[in-house]
């Protein structure tokens, strides 16, 4: 997991109302909504910080600011315990901002649910109807052979159809 660092590409940052927003703004995986949230209320943050390629959680107590990306977390201490679910999730160390760790979301893991698109939901009696069935295309047509204008009997170049060649 490489973190880029620094400024948002074009050198400035936003403040964000909520976390809600913040997801949004990144497009975040809906499937991670709720996983980033129990993470945030757990660690205890107080604002978030659009910094371009992730959101930056600030802590209520002085510590390191947490990065959420679209598919990590990052920023925890080695001997912190983040409980999610009641179930203390596994920190793997983070090589592009040492000494911190991160936590994969569930999105990422191995049979994780697929998001589904936002809309009406589909019913047995709403189904689009069918389309009508494909109709047979034509055979293309075939280029005409082609035409044999002669040869020239002095460079023995074919001959254009205005009958000259290269030579005359």
């Amino acid at each position: 997991m490489n973190e880029v660092q620094g400024p948002t590409p074009t050198g400035n940052s936003r403040p964000y109302r909520n976390l809600a927003e913040a997801l949004r703004a990144h497009r975040i995986d809906p499937v991670n909504h709720d996983f980033i949230g129990a993470v945030v209320d757990a660690v205890g943050i107080s604002s978030f910080i659009d910094r371009g390629r992730y959101i930056e959680a600030i802590r209520r107590v002085p510590g390191t600011a947490l990065h959420i990306g679209r598919t990590y977390t990052n920023g925890f201490a080695e001997d912190e315990q983040i409980v999610v679910g009641g179930r203390i999730l596994p920190l793997l160390p983070s090589e592009g901002r040492a000494p911190y760790f991160y936590v994969t979301h569930p999105s990422e893991l191995p049979g994780a649910p697929i998001a589904k698109r936002p809309g009406t939901p589909r019913t047995a009696g709403t189904r689009a109807p069918a389309k009508p069935a494909a109709q047979p295309r034509a055979p293309k047509a075939t280029p005409l052979q082609d035409r044999d204008y002669g040869v020239c009997e002095v460079c023995f170049m074919v001959k254009t159809p205005s009958g000259g060649c290269a030579c005359t």
